[in-house]
C-alpha cells in the first residue's frame, strides 16, 4: 500500500526524533546520514550560521549539545509536512530537555533541567534532507542559566505550551481543502498586518478579521510570549513597529507556506529586512541599522481564526548585525562565577 505524503514523512523522520528523544549519541550520527543527503545546505541560528551537511550539524551543534545535557531528550510538539511551489517540507517544533551538566556556547551550566525550544524546518527530495533551516532559542538557555546579556523582556517568560487541542503532531488523515484555507487565512493576514503603519492606522490590519479573542502568540526569550490582540499589539507589535516601521517582506514568493490540516509553517532565510529607526525594540538604540531577520513560524488555526502563533526569531543575529556581541556581555554577566579562585 503506498503511504500519503503525510504518513511518508512521518515514518522517514522516526529514526531521527526517536536518537534525539534518548539521546543517543551514535544513533543519532547512524540516522542523520540516513536521513541527510551529504552535500545537504545546513542553515542555523548564529553562531553556528551554515554548517557543513549532516556532519557539519553533529560535530558542531549536536555533539555540544549532548556533551552539555548528556540526558538531552528532544519533545516535538508540532510535527506537520506539506507542499509548497512543488517542493516539499517538514516543519517540527518542541522543546530540547534535560539537565545542564557543561556549559554550552560560554553559558554556565546549572545543574539543574533547561528547555531550549526550537523551530526546525526540513526540504525533503526523494526521500532525504536537502536543506534544513533551524532556529534554537539559544537565549532561552542563557535566561535559565541566569547569564542575560539582554534588555529585560516585555512579554512573558515561559515554558511555552504545545497547542491547546494537543494534535499538533497527530497523523489525521489528509485534508487538502483545510489546509488550503488555513494557509489562505495566514497570508491574508500577513498582507493586511503589512500595510500599517506605512499604510495607514492600526485599523487597516484588521486584526479581528484574522486573530481569536483568545489568542496566544508565544514569541522567543528576549520578546516573550503574549495574550489577546491587546497585549500582543502592545507588547510586541507597537514597540517592533515604533522601531521599524519600514519592515517588509511579510509575503513573498521567496517565502515558504505549508499546511497540515489547521496548522500552517512558514520559512524564510531570511524572511524580512528593516531599518531600525525609532525606539522601543529590545533596547536598541537607534541609528538607521540596515537589519535582515530571520523568523520561524507555525500557527494553528481554529473557527477560522488564527488562535495560537509560536514564532522564533534569531535574536542573536540582529544584535550581531549591529555590532553588538551578545557572547561578550555574557562572559561579563557570569566572569565572577566562571573565574577560579
Amino acid at each position: 500500500m503506498r503511504l500519503d505524503p503525510q504518513q511518508h514523512h512521518r515514518r522517514l523522520f522516526a529514526g531521527f526524533r526517536a536518537a534525539l528523544y534518548e539521546g543517543d549519541a551514535a544513533a543519532l550520527k547512524q540516522e542523520m546520514h540516513h536521513l541527510f543527503v551529504p552535500e545537504c545546505t545546513v542553515h542555523l541560528a548564529f553562531p553556528f550560521e551554515d554548517l557543513n551537511g549532516p556532519d557539519g550539524l553533529y560535530e558542531q551543534a549536536y555533539r555540544p549539545l549532548l556533551a552539555a545535557i548528556p540526558d538531552l531528550e528532544r519533545r516535538d510538539f508540532i510535527f506537520i509536512g506539506g507542499e509548497c511551489n512543488g517542493r516539499y517540507w517538514v516543519g517540527c517544533a518542541g522543546h530540547y530537555l534535560g539537565a545542564m551538566q557543561q556549559p554550552f556556547l560560554g553559558i554556565p551550566a546549572t545543574r539543574r533541567p533547561v528547555a531550549m525550544r526550537y523551530h526546525e524546518f526540513f526540504r525533503i527530495e526523494q526521500g532525504q534532507v536537502v536543506e534544513m533551516q533551524a532556529l534554537w532559542d539559544i537565549p532561552q538557555l542563557m535566561m535559565q542559566a541566569n547569564a542575560w546579556p539582554m534588555t529585560p523582556s516585555l512579554g512573558v517568560e515561559w515554558l511555552a505550551p504545545g497547542p491547546a487541542t494537543q494534535d499538533g503532531i497527530a497523523a489525521a488523515p489528509p485534508d487538502p481543502a483545510k489546509a488550503a484555507a488555513s494557509t489562505q487565512l495566514v497570508l491574508d493576514m500577513l498582507t493586511d498586518m503589512g500595510k500599517h503603519p506605512l499604510g495607514g492606522g492600526p485599523e487597516v490590519m484588521r486584526l479581528e478579521r484574522y486573530w481569536h479573542p483568545k489568542m496566544c502568540w508565544y514569541g522567543p526569550a528576549g520578546i516573550g510570549s503574549m495574550r489577546g490582540i491587546d497585549g500582543f499589539r502592545r507588547w510586541h507589535q507597537i514597540p517592533f513597529l515604533k522601531a521599524m516601521p519600514d519592515r517588509r517582506g511579510a509575503v513573498t514568493k521567496a517565502h515558504t507556506f505549508f499546511a497540515e490540516g489547521n496548522y500552517v509553517g512558514t520559512t524564510g532565510w531570511p524572511n524580512m529586512e528593516m531599518t531600525i529607526s525609532g525606539d522601543g525594540w529590545l533596547g536598541i538604540a537607534p541609528a538607521n541599522q540596515k537589519v535582515v531577520m530571520r523568523s520561524l513560524d507555525f500557527w494553528r488555526v481554529e473557527g477560522g481564526l488564527i488562535r495560537e502563533n509560536w514564532v522564533l526569531v534569531d535574536l542573536l543575529h540582529v544584535y550581531h548585525q549591529i555590532g553588538v556581541d551578545l557572547f561578550a556581555r555574557l562572559h561579563e554577566v557570569t566572569y565572577a562565577r566562571q573565574r577560579p579562585w
